[in-house]
């Protein structure tokens, strides 16, 4: 019985101490974006985080902090890049001057193939731009679509023509959209997506330009009341980590992040599809106005706002003819 015991007593201490063993292999990613919870991109980049504590056997304990409650929308990228934090996620635009050509699916009205988005997680415009990324100090692992079709907020009317732009404070985004939104008259305001409901509350804006799912989630219909849908722009969220810290982990774990950013590409064109329909009428269930603007309405916008983001665009001519070219491969995809 003595020697029973002393047996049993042995396995259990190897079993604690295999526990202890792997609750210390567990290796922490703390990954910061600018959505709020209840946010449908929020919600995907949620079953991510699962899926990569899935895949990795625990080995990465992913660490979510929505709603800029770790770092805010603008530090993100130089907090991930020091190694201040692990993991982030960000839009397009937050990439400003630094990497614009991040911003390409910013050019008006030239991105609202739903084909691009649904093959573009693995394509070789992805690898392209994550080749860049890692230039500017950080590895790409995930790319959330959120959407291809736009709001436009404002009071008091829709916003359907270039006059009905003039004059307006209204949300710039990067750059180069900035000088779109100049050509119709516009007066761009750089505002985090964080920031527009206070801004827009105190008129410090008279309008903005969101994801339709945006301006349901984030309530935009309390303080605007006519909203004029657009396919103006195509928004995704990337997430991106520090190179040292995935360098640092098995290849089972790098692994898993890549498997993981793949399902949730997929996942994410799923729940924009859904919406299509789901957020518009949400609006109208808020008692806003809701508008969806004609393909003649759109090209006449379109005709002031391309060629302004172009000639802002910042980008070498070589490198956005490339990446063009690999993006109109992805609309015939199959």
């Amino acid at each position: 019985m003595k020697l029973r015991d002393f047996f049993m007593t042995a396995a259990m201490a190897v079993t604690m101490s295999t526990m202890t063993t792997t609750a210390l292999a567990a290796t922490a990613m703390r990954c910061a974006h600018q959505l709020p919870p209840q946010h449908p991109v929020s919600r995907v980049i949620e079953r991510w985080a699962a899926e990569v504590e899935k895949r990795s056997d625990n080995e990465i304990d992913v660490q979510l902090f929505p709603a800029d409650s770790l770092v805010g929308a603008n530090e993100a990228i130089i907090a991930v890049a020091k190694g201040d934090i692990e993991c982030a996620f960000s839009a397009p635009f937050a990439w400003g001057r630094t990497l614009p050509i991040m911003g390409v699916s910013m050019e008006p009205f030239a991105f609202s193939d739903m084909n691009i988005w649904r093959h573009w997680a693995g394509s070789e415009a992805a690898v392209f731009l994550e080749d860049r990324l890692r230039q500017k100090g950080v590895e790409n692992v995930a790319w959330i679509f959120q959407t291809r079709d736009s709001v436009f907020s404002a009071n008091g009317r829709f916003l359907t023509k270039p006059e009905d732009f003039k004059g307006l404070k209204y949300r710039g985004l990067m750059p180069a959209f900035n000088a779109s939104l100049e050509a119709l008259g516009a007066s761009p305001v750089s505002t985090p997506g964080s920031e527009v409901y206070e801004a827009l509350a105190t008129g410090v804006i008279d309008g903005a330009m969101a994801g339709v799912d945006s301006a349901v989630s984030r309530k935009y219909y309390e303080v605007q009341d006519h909203f004029t849908i657009m396919p103006v722009v195509s928004i995704y969220f990337h997430g991106y980590t520090n190179p040292r810290f995935y360098a640092g982990l098995s290849d089972q774990a790098r692994e898993a992040l890549k498997q993981a950013g793949l399902a949730a590409a997929a996942w994410a064109v799923e729940v924009a599809e859904a919406g299509a329909d789901e957020y518009p009428q949400a609006l109208v269930g808020k008692g806003a106005a809701v508008y969806h603007l004609t393909e003649a309405e759109g090209d006449v916008l379109q005709a002031l706002m391309y060629p302004a983001f172009l000639k802002a665009f910042t980008v070498p001519e070589d490198d956005l003819r490339q990446l063009h070219a690999l993006i109109d491969k992805l609309r015939s995809a199959q």
